[in-house]
C-alpha cells in the first residue's frame, strides 16, 4: 500500500515537473554591459522583448576579470565575437552624436549586434525631468510641488545649447584640446542653487557660457558658417534647445545639476512633514517622537532613489532605444 503511494507521488511529481518544462527551447541571447549600475537597467530594458521563444541573460563583459567598460564591451575579443545570440548593450556617450568621425563612434553604429543609449547614459535618463517630482515623492514621502523641474531643466537646455554644439563640432573633428569635455562640464555646472529662486544660479551659468562662447568665435574662424547645418543634424539626431541636457554627459547631470535642486528640494519636503508630524502630536511627545522615528525610517536619501528611477520610458530617446532593440530581433527573425 505504502509503495503503490509512493509511486502515484512520485509519478504525480513527475507529470507536474514535466507540465513546467518549456514546450520549446528558448534562444537565449546573452548581452553584456559595462558595469554593474547597467545589468538592472538593460534588464529592464529587454524584459519587455523576452516571450516563449527569446529569453536574455544580462552580464558583465568579462568571466575571468574585473575589468568593465565600454571599451571591454567592444574592443577586445568579445567586441569580435558579438553575432545574433550575443550582444553588446552600452551607453552612447558621444559616440552617438559624433556619427561615425570618431573609431569609437564608428564601432558602436555600424556594429548591428551593439545597443546604445541614444542619450549620453542610464544616468541621464534617471534624470528625465518629467520624472523628477516623483523622485522626491519616493525619497520624502511628501507629494507638495514644490520646485518645476521641468521647467529649470529646460531652461537650463537652453543656456547650454549653444556651447554643446560648438563641443560636438570640435570633437567631431579630433580637436578634444580645442574644448575637452572637462572643461565644458565646469562651466557648465549649477552651483548655489535657491530652489526658490533658481534663476540666479541660472544666470551664473549663462554668464559662463557666453565667455566661452565669446572665447571660441574669436578663437576657432573655421567653425564660420558650420554650426548651422550640424544643429539641422542635431536635430534629426533628437537634440533639441530644451533637451541638450540628455546629451550631456550622464554623471556630470546627475550630481552638478539635478542633484544641485534634488537634494534641498528634499530636504525642504522633510522638514515639511517633521513639522506636520510635530503639530499634529498636540505636545504629546511620545507619539511625536514615535511618528518622527517612522517617518525617518521610511525616508531614502535623494541620490538613491534617483538610480532606482524608471520612470523615463516616454522619453524620446528612450523610445528610440526601444525600436533599436525591436529592430534587431526582427533582423534575427527574418534570418532565421
Amino acid at each position: 500500500m505504502a509503495r503503490h503511494l509512493l509511486s502515484n507521488i512520485s509519478s504525480a511529481y513527475i507529470e507536474a515537473a514535466n507540465r513546467l518544462r518549456p514546450k520549446t527551447r528558448k534562444r537565449k541571447i546573452v548581452a553584456y554591459v559595462e558595469s554593474y549600475d547597467d545589468i538592472f537597467f538593460w534588464r529592464d530594458v529587454l524584459s519587455e522583448f523576452e516571450d516563449e521563444n527569446t529569453a536574455f541573460e544580462v552580464m558583465l563583459p568579462s568571466r575571468t576579470n574585473l575589468n568593465r567598460g565600454k571599451k571591454t564591451a567592444l574592443m577586445n575579443k568579445l567586441g569580435e565575437s558579438l553575432g545574433g545570440y550575443m550582444i553588446a548593450c552600452v551607453d552612447a556617450d558621444l559616440d552617438y552624436l559624433l556619427q561615425r568621425h570618431t573609431p569609437s563612434s564608428q564601432r558602436m553604429l555600424d556594429n548591428p549586434y551593439v545597443l546604445h543609449t541614444y542619450a549620453y547614459s542610464i544616468e541621464s535618463f534617471q534624470c528625465y525631468a518629467p520624472s523628477l517630482h516623483n523622485v522626491c515623492v519616493m525619497a520624502t514621502l511628501n507629494d507638495r510641488d514644490i520646485f518645476n523641474f521641468e521647467e529649470y531643466l529646460r531652461q537650463y537646455s537652453e543656456i547650454i545649447y549653444e556651447l554643446f554644439v560648438w563641443m560636438v563640432w570640435l570633437h567631431r573633428r579630433g580637436r578634444y584640446n580645442d574644448f575637452p569635455l572637462t572643461n565644458f562640464n565646469n562651466i557648465v555646472s549649477v552651483e548655489q542653487l535657491n530652489v526658490f529662486k533658481p534663476i540666479d544660479a541660472l544666470e551664473r551659468v549663462r554668464r559662463q557660457v557666453n565667455r566661452k562662447l565669446a572665447w571660441l568665435q574669436q578663437h576657432v574662424k573655421d567653425a564660420k558658417g558650420k554650426l548651422t547645418p550640424l544643429k539641422q543634424e542635431l536635430a534629426e539626431l533628437g537634440v533639441r534647445k530644451d533637451n541638450t541636457y540628455l546629451f550631456i554627459q550622464g554623471h556630470h547631470l546627475m550630481e552638478n545639476v539635478v542633484d544641485a535642486a534634488l537634494t534641498p528640494v528634499c530636504t525642504i519636503l522633510r522638514r515639511e512633514r517633521e513639522k506636520d508630524i510635530k503639530m499634529l502630536a498636540r505636545g504629546n511627545s511620545q507619539q511625536m517622537n514615535n511618528e518622527l522615528s517612522c517617518y525617518s525610517h521610511s525616508q531614502f536619501q535623494p541620490a538613491q532613489m534617483l538610480r532606482r528611477n524608471t520612470q523615463y520610458k516616454d522619453c524620446d530617446a528612450y523610445i528610440m532605444l526601444r525600436n533599436q532593440v525591436a529592430d534587431f530581433l526582427q533582423r534575427q527573425q527574418n534570418k532565421n
